[in-house]
C-alpha cells in the first residue's frame, strides 16, 4: 500500500495494517480535534471548567506551586504558556507542563505555576484560553506525572457509506489488536505538518553547522505553507539579508522573527540566534531528528517482516508498569538463553519490544535489527551516538533512551456516523486513549490511509 511522500520525508515508510482506509479530514473545524490530558494518579483535565479535583494532592493550603487546568483553542502550547506568563508578569520557567498538546485543536492540560495565587490566576483573560485553578501542590509538573491523553476526534468528508465506514474501521482496529497495538511512530506534529523541517534543523545542529541549521529553519520554503511565508523565505534564501527579512516575515512566524532580530544585529551569530529561542523549542530540533531516526528504524523493521510484539536475538525489551506504561530504564537485550522467557513476558503483557532513540548514552540494537539501524545511520552521513553530545550548545546534549515499538490503542469507540448537511458527506465520531508520548495521528493514519496528509489536516 502506497505511503504518501510527505510521510516518507519524516521516516514513516509503511502501514502496519492491510485493511482499506476510510479517507476523510480530521480538522474540518478546530472543535473536531479535542484532547484531554490524563495524569498517572487518574486525574483528567477536562475542556469544561473542572469540578473539585484532588489531582496531585491539590488543596487550598498555600504552597509553592499552584496547579491549574489550561484549556486552549487553536493555540501552540509554548505560545499559550508565554501569553499566560506575560499576563501574570512572571518568567516562562515558572510555568511547568507534563506534555505538549496539539496546536490545531481544543486541548485541556494541567500546568503548575510557581509563586502565584488563586486570585491572580482568576484575573487572567486571554482570547481562546481559559485557566482554571485547581489547588496548591508541593511539586512542579513534569512528564513523570503524565499517563496519556484522551482524544475525541471527528473524521469528516468521508465519501463511503456508513456500513463501509464501520466495516473498514472494525477491520483496521482488529488488525491493530492482532499486532499488539499501533506502531509507535512519531507523528507529523513532531516535524511540522506543512513544513517538515524540524528534524533537518536538528541534524545540522548535531553536525554543528549552525548556519545551515538557521537557514533551514528560516529560509527553506514549503509549497504547503501560506504564500506570504513562502515568499519571505524565498527572498531570504536568495539575499541572506536578515534586516530586510525581519521587515518581510509575517508576524505569525514569531520564532523565526526572534532569530531574525538577533541576526539583523549580528549577521554571523547563528548560535546566538538559536539561544534566543525558548530552550524547549531548541531541544525539539534534536528530539525531532531522534524521532526521524526512530521512525526509520521502525519502518524498516516492519518492511523487513520482523514482528513488533515478538523479540529477536539482539532486540531491546522493556518492563511495563501495572498501568501498562513502559519503564524504559528497566530493559534487557534478548539473547539465545533469554529469548523464550522474554517472548513469554511480551505475550503476557509484562514486557514490550523497544527500539533506540539514539543519544550519546544510547547505542543501537544488536542482532538483525541492530544491523538495520547501523545501515540507516551510515546512510544519514555516518551519524554516531557521540554526535548527540553537542559541545557548542551543551544544554542540547541528549542522552537518548528506548521507545516501545507499539503503543496500545485503548478504549477505541466509533461513537456515531452522521451526514454533514453542507457537504452531504459522512462524519465519523471517534474516541480513544493513548499513552504519553504517542500520537493520535499514528492511529488515524492506519484508519484513514489518506493519500494527502496535508489535505486531511494531519
Amino acid at each position: 500500500m502506497l505511503v504518501p511522500k510527505i510521510e516518507k520525508l519524516i521516516g514513516i515508510e509503511v502501514y502496519a495494517t492491510r485493511s482499506s482506509g476510510i479517507g476523510g479530514v480530521i480538522r474540518q473545524n478546530i472543535e473536531d480535534f479535542v484532547v484531554e490530558e490524563l495524569l498517572a494518579d487518574g486525574s483528567k483535565a477536562t475542556i469544561e471548567a473542572p469540578a473539585k479535583s484532588e489531582a496531585l494532592g491539590a488543596s487550598n493550603i498555600r504552597n509553592r506551586y499552584l496547579l491549574c487546568v489550561l484549556v486552549k483553542r487553536n493555540w501552540d502550547t509554548f505560545a499559550a504558556i508565554k501569553a499566560v506568563a506575560d499576563q501574570l508578569g512572571i518568567g516562562l520557567k515558572q510555568i511547568s507542563i507534563a506534555g505538549i498538546k496539539d496546536a490545531k485543536a481544543v486541548t485541556a492540560q494541567h500546568v503548575t505555576i510557581e509563586e502565584t495565587t488563586l486570585e491572580e490566576v482568576e484575573k487572567v483573560k486571554i482570547k481562546d484560553i481559559a485557566l482554571y485553578p485547581v489547588g496548591y501542590v508541593r511539586n512542579k509538573l513534569s512528564s513523570f506525572y503524565l499517563f496519556g491523553n484522551s482524544f475525541h476526534i471527528n473524521i469528516s468528508s468521508i465519501n463511503h457509506t456508513p456500513s463501509t465506514i464501520r466495516k473498514r474501521i472494525a477491520q483496521t482496529v482488529e488488525e491493530l489488536k492482532q499486532i499488539g497495538g499501533i506502531p509507535n511512530f512519531f507523528g507529523h506534529q513532531r516535524f511540522g505538518t506543512t513544513r517538515p523541517i524540524t528534524h533537518l534543523v536538528g541534524k545540522a545542529i548535531l553536525k554543528e553547522n549552525f548556519k545551515k541549521a538557521a537557514m533551514l529553519f528560516l529560509a527553506k520554503p514549503s509549497p504547503h505553507e501560506h504564500s506570504a511565508s513562502r515568499q519571505a523565505r524565498k527572498e531570504l534564501q536568495a539575499t541572506q539579508n536578515f534586516k530586510q527579512a525581519l521587515q518581510n516575515f509575517p508576524k505569525q512566524l514569531r520564532y523565526e522573527r526572534i532569530m531574525l532580530k538577533q541576526l539583523a544585529e549580528k549577521p554571523n551569530d547563528y548560535i546566538g540566534a538559536f539561544k534566543k529561542l525558548p530552550v524547549k523549542l531548541q531541544e525539539l530540533f534534536i528530539q525531532a531528528y531522534q524521532s526521524y531516526l526512530f521512525n526509520k528504524f521502525l519502518s524498516k523493521r516492519i518492511a523487513n517482516g520482523l514482528q513488533l510484539n515478538k523479540a529477536e536475538i539482539g532486540d531491546y525489551v522493556v518492563s511495563l508498569q501495572r498501568s501498562g506504561l513502559p519503564m524504559v530504564t528497566m530493559y534487557k537485550i534478548a539473547n539465545t538463553q533469554t529469548l523464550s522467557e522474554i517472548n513469554k513476558a511480551i505475550s503476557t503483557g509484562k514486557m514490550r519490544l523497544a527500539i533506540p532513540l539514539i543519544g550519546f548514552k544510547q547505542p543501537v540494537s544488536q542482532g538483525v535489527q541492530g544491523e538495520t539501524e547501523k545501515h540507516i545511520l551510515e546512510e544519514e552521513g555516518n551519524i554516531k551516538p557521540e554526535h548527540f553530545k553537542i559541545k557548542t550548545l551543551p544544554e542540547l546534549t541528549t542522552r537518548g533512551e528506548l521507545r516501545t515499538t507499539l503503543t496500545p490503542l485503548n478504549n477505541f469507540t466509533l461513537n456515531e456516523i452522521s451526514q454533514d448537511p453542507t457537504t452531504q458527506k459522512n462524519k465519523a465520531k471517534t474516541s480513544f486513549t493513548l499513552h504519553r508520548g504517542s500520537y493520535a495521528t499514528t492511529a488515524l493514519r492506519e484508519i484513514m490511509k489518506t493519500r494527502n496528509p496535508i489535505k486531511a489536516k494531519f
